[in-house]
């Protein structure tokens, strides 16, 4: 009986390991990023960086980043749907732009006609576990 669990488990890892997503390390180029997770979603320049952008997962919870230098090798890659990135925000002086650096690409629009608001929606994990949805107000 302990035979065959450890070999389930085994299988398990095994197949599970070849979901997760590929690492990109600071140093690779840009043309290894692409390589390795395809055309991104969205490009942003950021002064004499630019950053690629790759929505994933179910109902884009997830948006990772790569910044590049101007040596077209990769200086950062995270994860920007989190607390700390939406902290990032500053209320009443982002821009669309700096909130597309930022966050990246929202998964919806909407526009709220009584106020006179543009709002764009992030669904997202809250700790990793919670579904959640943070949204940004544009007036």
């Amino acid at each position: 009986m302990r035979y065959r669990f450890d070999a389930l488990l085994a299988a398990l890892l095994i197949t599970l390991g070849g979901c997760a997503a590929p690492i990109v390390n600071p140093g690779e180029t840009e043309a290894d990023v692409i390589g390795k997770l395809g055309r991104p979603t969205h490009r942003f320049k950021d002064g004499p960086e630019h950053l690629l952008e790759y929505m994933k997962g179910p109902a884009g919870q997830q948006t990772f980043m790569a910044r590049i230098g101007p040596d077209n090798k990769v200086i950062s890659y995270e994860q920007v749907l989190t607390s700390a990135k939406f902290a990032m925000i500053k209320v009443n002086s982002a821009t669309k732009t700096d909130v597309l650096r930022t966050i990246g690409t929202p998964s919806e629009t909407s526009y709220l006609s009584r106020v006179d608001l543009e709002v764009w929606s992030y669904p997202y994990k809250e700790n990793g576990v919670w579904d959640s949805e943070m949204h940004v107000h544009f007036d």
